[in-house]
């Protein structure tokens, strides 16, 4: 059954303290019997078993079990051997604490690929009946005595009915009376199995075992079959045999009985009372008083001690082949498939309250590393809307000035559809005229002119397209900033739609009525390019740049308004007429010292306001083309929207001007102004993430550093190291699932409400892929950081981490 073949064992290998723990040993045991392996503490003997078992590796050699060979062969190979042929009881039992008695020994057949439930309890039950353990197959393992835990510990061996019983010690933690039941068990077994034990009790050994191996620095120095038939003197200490007391006094009166053994002569004085049904006795010249009852581990014989005799054993009691069918076992995983996962909240749930405790740092570390992702997230993407000032297929160029006769070539180009003398922004005044109480107050509205014909009736996500001149699409991102930046939700506008068919002004202009709204999250204001300039000599608060000290305006746009008095209107470039009470101040065909372009404008009219309106009184009146030259003149930029920016931008390249993309030069001054920023967000995110990563690691750490132990034991017991690999990954999820998602949770919410505050609104990025990409974080980081060291621990032999200084 078990055959070694020059078997050698070092620990600490080529260094200084070096030991041979099995030397050169070769040795051959039979299919059934108790071999007892004898020696004293170092001599190698636990180190054998351990080998036998398929716990620990060898140096070299060569170990077979069941024609089988163990070393030289992977893990995996190894754990299926001993698994299917190897069941092992150890001197501290080894059991799955938070376990039941029954679980623990069913963990044993699922290994073997036993699962249907009936034959489970079937198998279960007869084996702890067997073993004196069936009263307490629900009772917890940390409930159980010593004696009572090495009882399911052979139990759980047993049950699956191997060919070989590693036994380590069994009987070392145990008292007389619990060793001799144990031995009595253990010699059952070894009727129909071969058990191989370690034992340091000389007396137990040479009374029970078939065959005794006897061990010393690593060597067998003695083999021999054990046949002698001597009675074992093995008194046990909580067993009290009356008859062998000499002094027995007797005590009779009435309807009281007394009798007291004695195995001294001391003075012995009692008193003895009787109250209610209770006992009470008072010794007070005795420093211990023992009451012998049900739930005493004294036992009291009404006989001699007898030494045991070896006919008096029961070889038959076991015989597991009564509840086998003739399955084909495998070994086997112990989940069923996702069933981890359930077995990883169960465990949870299970956890002591110092453990549930340490759940809070999951959820706190969950709310800081999705404040951290938000954050992170928030600084690195732009939004076209946080910088974009005017219409993105805009180009811009910069000059100290502009040449009027190069504008107009300017114009002429094939690719180039309009050009606008200023940067296109206009403002226009919007009454807030809701409520009577605010219709004296107005805001301004800012946007981008752009055509109208740029855009289609599709396009527009609410209202119509103009008709005529004065109607006007916003882009709703107008509309959005307008109502940010004038905080118009007090008045009454608190939504882009509430501005569809609001009237809106530009200075001394006619009103214009927004009739559509856009969604291109652009600034834009469409019109007619006929009210380009009109809107643009018109517009509020207007740069300095664009003012002279007089006010010219379009004489076209106010004929209304003004009424010709004399000569003729200023058809022509450079020409102007003025009011008429200048008519003796200058004369006509004369020119004055209003400039436009650095030339004069020549007076060709006099003119009169019409009812009454005076604030014209003062006002140059000329052609557009004359506005239009006042703007080229005194501007430092120009717009130009073109069919072919590479073409355009290569054209004034050319030139040597400066010409950019008004969406690439935007969006990099943004960037450049938001790089510090940016920058401290990034540090102060990334610490946030990486101390609650850290935090993380240190609680799995110390969550798994008290299972190495637990983690010992399943592997001691053969559980697959996928099964470890499955056990914590289902505790992490559901650690990830119960603490860290409500952490996640609980901190968007609370960033969400905070994005209501405009200053913060770009401060952070909630979103459905911010949250998922938070809990895939938490949920893999936490796998790593625990598969980590479950992997560091599992890669040695079962043995190795059960003798690990950090196991408890």
């Amino acid at each position: 059954m078990i055959r070694l073949e020059n078997v050698n064992k070092y620990f600490n290998k080529h260094k200084k303290n070096e030991i041979h723990v099995i030397d050169n040993v070769s040795l051959s045991l039979p299919n059934s019997g108790l071999i007892a392996l004898l020696g004293e503490s170092g001599s190698g003997k636990t180190t054998m078993l351990n080998s036998i078992g398929g716990l620990d590796k060898v140096s070299s050699g060569k170990i077979y079990i069941d024609n089988k060979r163990i070393t030289r062969k992977s893990s995996y190979k190894i754990d299926k051997i001993r698994t299917l042929n190897i069941g092992y009881v150890f001197q501290d039992y080894k059991l799955v604490e938070n376990m039941t008695v029954y679980d623990n020994v069913a963990l044993s057949l699922k290994l073997i690929g036993i699962t249907n439930k009936d034959e489970i309890k079937k198998r279960v039950l007869y084996t702890l009946e067997k073993v004196g353990m069936l009263r307490y197959k629900n009772r917890l393992a940390t409930m159980l005595s010593g004696g009572e835990r090495q009882r399911v510990g052979i139990a759980r061996a047993i049950v699956k009915n191997p060919k070989i019983i590693l036994a380590d010690e069994p009987t070392g933690n145990l008292d007389s009376k619990n060793s001799l039941e144990i031995m009595n068990i253990i010699k059952s077994i070894s009727s129909k199995y071969l058990v191989v034990l370690v034992t340091h009790e000389t007396e137990l050994a040479k009374f029970y075992a078939d065959r005794i191996i006897e061990f010393s620095d690593g060597k067998i120095v003695n083999d021999y079959i054990n046949n002698h038939d001597n009675p074992l003197n093995y008194e046990i200490e909580n067993r009290i045999y009356l008859k062998d007391y000499k002094d027995i006094k007797k005590v009779k009166q009435d309807n009281i009985k007394i009798d007291v053994y004695r195995d001294s002569n001391e003075d012995l004085e009692l008193k003895v009372i009787f109250k209610n049904g209770n006992i009470y006795i008072d010794s007070s010249n005795r420093e211990k008083l023992e009451i012998i009852d049900s739930n005493s581990n004294i036992e009291v014989i009404n006989d001699h001690y007898k030494e045991l005799k070896k006919v008096e054993l029961n070889n038959d009691s076991f015989n597991m082949d009564d509840v086998y069918n003739n399955d084909k076992l495998k070994y086997s995983s112990i989940f069923k498939l996702g069933s981890f996962i359930s077995y990883g909240f169960k465990k949870i749930l299970d956890y002591p309250i110092l453990r549930k405790i340490l759940l809070g740092g999951f959820f706190l570390s969950g709310m800081f590393i999705f404040y951290a992702l938000s954050s992170i997230n928030a600084s690195l993407i732009v939004n076209d809307k946080d910088f974009i000032e005017i219409n993105s297929q805009y180009l811009t160029v910069n000059s100290n000035s502009f040449n009027i006769n190069d504008y107009l070539e300017y114009e002429k180009l094939k690719e180039i559809k309009y050009i606008l003398p200023t940067n296109s922004v206009v403002n226009l005044r919007l009454n807030y005229d809701n409520f009577l109480q605010t219709q004296d107050y107005s805001g301004f509205i800012s946007g981008s002119l752009s055509d109208v014909n740029s855009i289609k009736k599709d396009n527009l996500i609410l209202g119509r397209m103009p008709t005529n001149e004065k109607e006007i699409v916003l882009d709703k991102l107008v509309i959005d900033r307008f109502i940010d930046n004038n905080n118009t939700k007090s008045v009454g506008l608190d939504d882009y739609k509430k501005l569809l068919n609001k009237k809106v002004f530009a200075e001394l202009l006619d009103n214009f009525i927004i009739v559509g709204i856009t969604d291109f999250e652009e600034p834009n204001i469409y019109v007619s390019t006929n009210m380009f300039m009109p809107l643009i000599s018109n517009s509020y608060n207007m740069e300095p740049q664009y003012y002279t000290e007089e006010t010219i305006l379009d004489y076209e746009l106010f004929s209304g308004k003004i009424k010709l008095v004399k000569g003729r209107m200023p058809v022509n470039d450079y020409e102007v007429i003025i009011n008429k009470n200048y008519e003796y101040t200058y004369e006509l065909n004369k020119e004055i010292n209003v400039k436009v372009n650095n030339k004069k404008l020549k007076v060709v009219g006099f003119f009169e306001v019409n009812n009454y309106e005076d604030e014209y009184n003062n006002y140059y009146f000329v052609n557009g083309n004359t506005i239009k030259y006042k703007f080229i003149s005194n501007s430092s930029v120009i717009t130009i929207y073109s069919d072919d920016n590479n073409k355009t931008i290569n054209y004034f390249k050319e030139k040597l001007m400066n010409i950019k993309s008004s969406y690439d030069y935007s969006k990099n001054e943004y960037l450049n102004a938001r790089e510090e920023n940016i920058r401290n967000t990034l540090i102060v995110s990334g610490v946030i993430l990486g101390v609650s990563l850290i935090e993380i690691l240190l609680m799995i750490r110390s969550s798994f550093m008290a299972r190495i132990k637990e983690v010992g034991i399943y592997r001691a017991i053969g559980i697959k190291k996928t099964d470890i690999y499955k056990m914590f990954s289902g505790e992490i999820f559901a650690i990830t699932i119960i603490s860290s998602v409500p952490g996640i949770s609980f901190m968007a919410y609370v960033l969400n409400v905070l994005r209501q505050i405009s200053y913060l609104e770009n401060k952070f990025t909630i979103n459905i892929y911010i949250f998922i990409f938070s809990i895939a974080l938490v949920l893999l980081f936490n796998l790593i950081v625990g598969l980590i060291p479950v992997y560091t621990t599992i890669s040695s032999p079962p043995a190795k981490i059960l003798s690990r200084k950090d196991v408890d």
